[in-house]
């Protein structure tokens, strides 16, 4: 009795699920590793494609207008701009909804989620390592394919912003991701629902017959980030999207821990 006494009495909440463990059970994953061969190889893809059309140059029909995938070939910098225009998107929306989608459905449909809660880890704690990991993990895969791509360049800096607000930008996706996912035991309901949603939020910025309501969309603001490679940065649109996004993720992911709370585990 006194055993058991002592270790109740040493108990404590915040050191159960530590991050470095959650963060070595994903890491070990192979859709992880899989993810991160994906991104790490989109930049010598596009090597490859601009080699066999001839390199990017000016096709603007003789308006005067250039585009970047038009000097994507013209420094480092630009090559690893161009690689997060092109990817920003969609492709980078799949490794956040991967991440922040399978992390709870996942352990639900392998049986694992209550054996998790009896060890004793608290439904609080156990939620906010793996958002906290699986952030860290979005957070990687979008600063892992502009390092990959990127040789040298003054535009660091510039491009750094802007690495920095796609990844607020997606927060969203994530939060509707994290929050699916305690919502199914279907790892794959959780990401597929989260894509989708992105999805549908991109269709609707394109009707343009929402006038000044598209404001309200995240997917409206997700390509403000190149203001931050105009010769003049521009705060304006980032600002905007950046409090979009940050005010839609905090509602998700409040749901999500209000939710897992009341939620009768069985899985």
């Amino acid at each position: 009795m006194s055993a058991v006494q002592e270790v109740a009495a040493g108990y404590r909440a915040s050191r159960t699920l530590p991050l470095r463990v959650e963060a070595l059970r994903q890491w070990r994953r192979r859709r992880t590793l899989v993810m991160g061969g994906v991104l790490a190889a989109l930049p010598f893809i596009l090597m490859i494609a601009f080699a066999v059309g001839g390199g990017p140059g000016s096709r603007d029909g003789g308006t005067g207008r250039v585009t970047l995938i038009d000097t994507a070939t013209a420094s480092g910098a630009n090559f690893a701009a161009t690689c997060l225009f092109v990817s920003a998107g969609f492709l980078l929306v799949v490794p956040v909804a991967l991440f922040c989608g399978d992390t709870v459905a996942s352990e639900a449909s392998w049986s694992s989620l209550r054996y998790l809660l009896a060890s004793p880890v608290p439904r609080m704690r156990l939620l906010w390592s793996k958002l906290v990991v699986a952030l860290g993990f979005s957070l990687a895969a979008m600063v892992l394919l502009p390092v990959v791509a990127l040789a040298a360049g003054d535009t660091v800096p510039r491009l750094a912003l802007a690495v920095a607000f796609v990844f607020v930008s997606q927060l969203v996706t994530a939060g509707l991701a994290f929050w699916l996912s305690t919502r199914t035991d279907a790892p794959l309901g959780a990401v597929g629902g989260a894509v989708g949603l992105t999805i549908v939020g991109n269709v609707l910025d394109a009707v343009t017959a929402l006038g000044s309501w598209r404001e309200f969309l995240p997917a409206h603001w997700q390509f403000a980030w190149a203001d931050a490679l105009q010769p003049q940065l521009e705060w304006g649109g980032m600002v905007k999207g950046a409090v979009v996004s940050v005010s839609y993720a905090l509602v998700l992911f409040a749901l999500a821990f209000r939710g897992f709370s009341r939620k009768d585990i069985v899985s």
